[in-house]
Order: C-alpha cells, then structure tokens, then sequence
C-alpha cells in the first residue's frame, strides 16, 4: 500500500539490551529498538527489536506492504522481533533488508538466518513467503531512495554498529544507537552524521552516574549517556534530540526525571515512547 507524502518518525520499541515488560515500563514502553520513518510515500524500517513483531500486526491491516529495513547491527535487541515479523510470512510483500558486514564476515542476512536455525527457532527464514532482498551497506556509504538521500556512518560499540542519516527535502533525521562517546572529544563520525538534524535519535542508556559508577562502572559497554547526547546535539546544530535505547532498569518514574533533566539544559528534547509519533517539519 502507498503511503502519503510527508515525513513522520514512529517509535514502536525504544528499549535496549533486553525487553523489559511490566507495570513500571507501561508509559515508555518495554519492546526493543524498532523505528518507522515514512517518508515521501516510502517506509522505512531501523533495526528489528521486539518492536519490529507490534510494528508487523499493525501492517496487516495495510497489505501489500513494501518496506526498506535498515539495521544498525545483529546484536539480540536489534534483530530478534524479526522472526515473530508477520508480513515477511505472506506472500506479495516486498522488504529490502540492508546492514554492514560483521567484522567476521559474515551478511546481515547470514546473522538473520543463523537466529532462525534449530536450536533456537523451529522454523527457518525460508519458510516467509514474501519477497526477501538483501543489500550490503560500508559505513560511509550513501544510497538513494528516489529522492530520500540515506547516508551512514560508523559508530563506536562493540563488534560495530552503524548510524543512518535520512534526508528528504532539506529535512533530516539521524537514527544513531547503539555508540558510546569518547572520553576526551566529540565522536567527528558523528558529528558528521548529526549535523543540523532536524531529529537526532540517540543511544543515551546511561547517565553520567550510572556510566562513571566506581562500583559498576558503564564504561566500554558501547552506550553513551543523556549529558552527552546534549553535547552532541549543541556541537552538531540539531534542532530536536530524541533520548532513545532506555536501559531495561529505567522505571517509567526514573525516565520522567531524566527528561526533565534533559529539558532544563535542551528544551527542544524528549525521551522515546512507544507510540510516539514525531512530524518532520516541512
């Protein structure tokens, strides 16, 4: 089905590392990473969390689908909704999957297949009906979609991970989880891939607290904090900075004060929930 024209950002899973369901997860929502752009008629899918499974019933009601699926690596939050994804299960829908090559090699679509093969799943990738395409991206690449410009970038995480910048009509949005600053400097792959956003959609899992923590210090876990999303944002001249990738620990209570802390120092800020719906402003 042919989407409308325009430029919108739906978040159906803003949870890292692990699903995080319950009664203190209720208004931010408990499923991993998983963001829809749609845009210029076009819609774009970023990585396949647990997100991916809500984003695919609410599909079913607009078949046939043709989407573009843009991971930013394999890592179990990012890829494990894709087996319970409905619509790659029916024939007549179209997706074309990209990712990076993983540092051993291996595709995207070997890592989406190998989570499908006995032991852990009972049926393999084989059995969805629908039309399957698959691309290998290099960070740095730029690719276009007729007039939507996509351009990536590598992002600092264990075993790589690449961030997206979507640019349609001088408007731009950034999806860039999964990265963890640098001590001593802004990350200039970033900044790069930041610059003057519209929407900059950022890993912020920790705090500076939690990260520097003597105890149970964050450092090397390849996630970054909200203070420097903000750092971020400011060096980069972005207009809105979306705080995305909450830690499974982080109560819906504990992230209303984080984003009133966020607010004070960048107004033009918000934490990501589910549901959440972002116009790009035309």
């Amino acid at each position: 089905m042919t989407q409308a024209p325009g430029f919108v950002v739906e978040f159906w899973g803003v949870r890292g590392s692990i699903p995080a369901p319950g009664s203190e997860t209720v208004r931010y929502g408990g499923n991993t990473s998983c963001v829809e752009m749609r845009v210029d008629g076009k819609r774009l899918i970023f990585d396949g969390g647990t997100g991916l499974r809500m984003l695919g019933k609410h599909l079913l009601k607009e078949m046939p689908v043709e989407a573009y699926m843009f991971f930013t690596h394999s890592h179990w939050d990012h890829i494990q909704g894709f087996p319970f994804f409905v619509p790659a299960f029916v024939k007549g829908n179209c997706f074309h999957i990209y990712g990076a090559i993983a540092p051993n090699g291996a595709t995207m679509r070997q890592r989406l297949s190998d989570q499908m093969l006995h032991p852990n799943f009972p049926v393999p990738i084989q059995v969805m009906q629908s039309d399957l395409k698959f691309y290998d991206l290099f960070p740095g690449d730029v690719m276009q979609l007729g007039d939507i410009t996509i351009e990536t970038g590598p992002l600092n995480h264990p075993n790589t991970s690449m961030g997206y910048r979507v640019t349609w009509q001088g408007h731009t949005v950034v999806y860039a989880t999964d990265t963890e600053h640098y001590p001593d400097r802004v990350d200039e792959n970033l900044l790069h891939l930041a610059r003057n956003a519209d929407i900059l959609i950022y890993d912020a899992c920790y705090t500076d607290e939690e990260y520097h923590d003597p105890k149970t210090p964050k450092i090397g876990w390849g996630h970054s904090t909200w203070q420097e999303a903000i750092k971020l944002a400011k060096a980069a001249g972005v207009k809105k900075t979306v705080i995305f990738h909450h830690d499974p620990n982080h109560s819906d209570d504990f992230l209303d004060g984080v984003e009133a802390q966020v607010r004070a120092v960048f107004p033009n800020s918000v934490l990501a929930q589910e549901g959440m719906i972002l116009p790009v402003d035309l």
